[in-house]
């Protein structure tokens, strides 16, 4: 029977998943939660809802933005510093290649005969180095919008799960609890799933998130209806 690896592909777009739907399903749960105990319209709770979801989704695509293109610009960074160095020092880059397979036990004969062999192609010896000296892989060159979209999209969608609750109740305290049950469910089931896929204990991975979202909904209720009394 033919063995077939396992391997999580796509692991930046499952990331970026994960951040945009946790921060989403969680925020406007206790944002809601708290206003629960505050007021008592469901229409000030929707509208201070929405617009924490399309503040937030624009915040978090815009902070996702900027990470991709911060480590674009630092991987360019030092492929230029790489390139000069394989130029300007080319026997202590040689060296630094002979350091890294004699980490894999080769011998010296072996580290001279590949170093020397890899140094011929220089865009090969200068890939190598980016990888292996330092652990540096090169970006996707669309990476940062596919962040801001992954990311903003994913807590649009996870913002709007707490509030259809008080969409389908008349008072607060009905929308509250039924976007609690929904809620709940939603960060179990997506906790679950992301510590399945990204090989976690997965009833052990869902509990954590779930717990996580209920802390702090529940912080938010509580120092709410403090601040009303």
């Amino acid at each position: 029977m033919e063995h077939q690896e396992k391997h999580l592909k796509s692991s930046e777009f499952i990331t970026d998943i994960v951040i945009g739907m946790s921060d989403g399903l969680t925020v406007p749960f206790a944002l809601a939660a708290g206003l629960s105990g505050a007021v008592h319209e469901n229409s000030i709770i929707i509208t201070a809802g929405i617009a924490e979801i399309v503040a937030g989704s624009i915040a978090m695509g815009l902070g996702g933005y900027l990470a991709g293109k911060t480590e674009q610009e630092h991987y360019e960074s030092e492929l230029k510093k790489e390139y000069e160095e394989v130029e300007r020092i080319p026997e202590k880059e040689i060296h630094e290649v002979k350091e890294v397979f004699a980490e894999y036990g080769l011998s010296d004969v072996h580290q001279e005969l590949i170093a020397r062999e890899l140094a011929k192609d220089k865009d090969k010896w200068v890939d190598f180095m980016m990888k292996f000296e330092l652990g540096l892989e090169k970006p996707h060159p669309n990476r940062a919008r596919h962040s801001a979209l992954t990311i903003g999209i994913s807590y649009m969608i996870g913002g709007l799960i707490p509030l259809t609750g008080y969409l389908i109740s008349s008072t607060p305290q009905d929308g509250l609890i039924i976007s609690a049950i929904i809620t709940i469910i939603c960060l179990f089931t997506f906790g679950f799933f992301k510590s399945k896929v990204t090989g976690q204990p997965a009833i052990s991975g869902a509990l954590k998130v779930t717990l996580i979202g209920i802390i702090a909904a529940a912080s938010a209720f509580i120092i709410a209806k403090l601040i009303s009394e």
